[in-house]
């Protein structure tokens, strides 16, 4: 007898939702659209999710936040390898972690257009969001960040300083093409490298500034 073949049904809609979801948004995929991109029928999504929300919410638990952990461990792994990292060195992680180390491409622009267009029209998604990628991201780079800086320093300075180093390194990861014609250049590995070293670079001026400012 023939072993069956195991039902995939759930992870083709998975797969399909969160690539339709990324290039249109929420709203303006339909159900119809989305199980024949899986090319499956219509009740499949009630089947295996019980509606469009839960799908939806569905591709943020187990496709976009594993693919954040995944970030989050290349960050910490590659901190592991400093007896005391310092504040640029915890700025490279981020940078390089994102930028070069645990997403293609193609997975980087998905992902960063799934959080922006949650971002932009917020949904029950962004409580997933905030609740497991950032707020444990920042908690991390903030605590291991605060023993450089003086021990009078605003949190709320620190916690927008490392809001803007995050936005900066997300932005070269969603503006290749952008920042490629603009400089006349393909984001290689050796201009990534150049980038990497200018986000450092740029971030610890604005970090030094805190600190001055803060003395």
């Amino acid at each position: 007898m023939a072993t069956p073949t195991p039902d995939n049904t759930r992870d083709r809609l998975l797969m399909q939702a969160e690539r339709l979801f990324s290039q249109k948004g929420f709203a303006a995929v339909s159900v119809r659209e989305i199980t024949a991109a899986a090319d499956t029928n219509l009740a499949a999504i009630n089947y295996h999710f019980g509606n469009k929300m839960n799908l939806y919410l569905s591709v943020f638990q187990e496709r976009w936040v594993p693919r954040a952990h995944g970030v989050r461990n290349f960050f910490r792994g590659y901190l592991s390898k400093k007896s005391l990292p310092q504040t640029a060195d915890i700025v490279r992680a981020f940078a390089t972690a994102f930028l070069e180390g645990a997403m293609s491409d193609d997975e980087m622009r998905c992902h960063i257009n799934l959080m922006l267009r949650e971002l932009t029209h917020p949904t029950e998604a962004v409580n997933i969001v905030v609740s497991e990628v950032i707020r444990p991201m920042h908690h991390d780079i903030r605590e291991m960040i605060r023993p450089s800086l003086p021990e009078n320093l605003d949190i709320e300075k620190l916690t927008l300083s490392i809001f803007s180093i995050i936005s900066m390194i997300l932005y070269f990861g969603f503006a290749k093409p952008v920042i490629s014609l603009v400089m006349g250049r393909e984001f290689d590995p050796q201009f990534k490298s150049r980038v990497i070293d200018h986000i450092v670079s740029f971030a610890m001026d604005g970090m030094n500034g805190l600190s001055k400012e803060e003395t």
